[in-house]
């Protein structure tokens, strides 16, 4: 398997954070996510088509990563740097490497970190404090 590269985020200043313990509380991360980003409650049938909608998603499937292979607690920052939004997911467990599944078939789980590198920007690890961090850059002009 390929290693997420080890790169540290541009500058950035939180907006907003979340702290997770369990699967269960993803559902509330995305709505409360979503309605940061846009003031308005993640709608129903919402479409990928713009960068609210993929942030929500890749904050979804890094936090479940979190959840599924760190050490609590789970916390997810949405930032702003410069002219773009970064979302920044850490665990304690800063010895457990992000890798790319690769060669899974569909449906086996897994594929977070590739969907992030396919609607994000930019995408990264790094430790700080003997916490890992995976962070995802957007656009943050749309």
């Amino acid at each position: 398997m390929a290693s997420l590269t080890a790169s540290s985020p541009p500058p950035m200043t939180e907006i907003h954070s979340w702290v997770l313990d369990s699967p269960g509380q993803l559902r509330i991360l995305r709505a409360s996510l979503y309605e940061a980003l846009i003031g308005k409650p993640f709608p129903a049938e919402a479409q990928l088509d713009d960068v609210p909608e993929k942030m929500v998603l890749v904050a979804t499937e890094l936090a479940s990563n979190a959840l599924r292979h760190g050490l609590p607690p789970t916390v997810v920052r949405l930032c702003r740097a410069g002219d773009d939004f970064v979302l920044d997911v850490s665990d304690r467990d800063p010895r457990i490497i992000p890798e790319f599944a690769e060669a899974r078939p569909p449906g086996a789980g897994g594929m977070g970190l590739q969907v992030a590198r396919k609607l994000a920007l930019d995408i990264g690890w790094y430790v700080a404090d003997h916490t890992k961090h995976v962070w995802a850059k957007f656009p943050a002009g749309t």
